[in-house]
């Protein structure tokens, strides 16, 4: 089943956004290259993007799925728009869409 397995917010400095959310809230970010940090919790993580160019405008959603063509499928035949082709990242590949209201979200098929 398809669910939402983080959200990744953009972090124009980093460093200053992983400081804050161990602190706030104690949270353990595990460092992916020098530009992103997520938490490895296994339910609904949270990434900080810190690359400007790839951080999206807004908290991006992040959907897991079993099969990233069969989602890119169903999400172009809903009528979704693809905004960012599939990539690969470490750990995974994914590609992002925009719903019919304009929302940015990606689909991630973990390695």
């Amino acid at each position: 089943m398809a669910r939402p397995s983080f959200i990744e917010l953009p972090a124009a400095d980093i460093d200053a956004a992983k400081q804050f959310y161990s602190n706030a809230f104690g949270w353990a970010l595990t460092d992916f290259g020098p530009s992103y940090a997520c938490t490895m919790t296994g339910d609904v993580d949270v990434g900080l993007q810190g690359d400007m160019t790839e951080a999206p405008r807004a908290p991006l959603p992040v959907i897991a799925v079993d099969d990233l063509e069969a989602a890119l499928v169903a999400v172009t035949a809903a009528g979704g728009t693809i905004v960012k082709p599939t990539f690969d990242f470490p750990g995974g590949r994914r590609f992002h869409f925009a719903d019919p209201n304009g929302n940015e979200l990606a689909v991630l098929q973990a390695d």
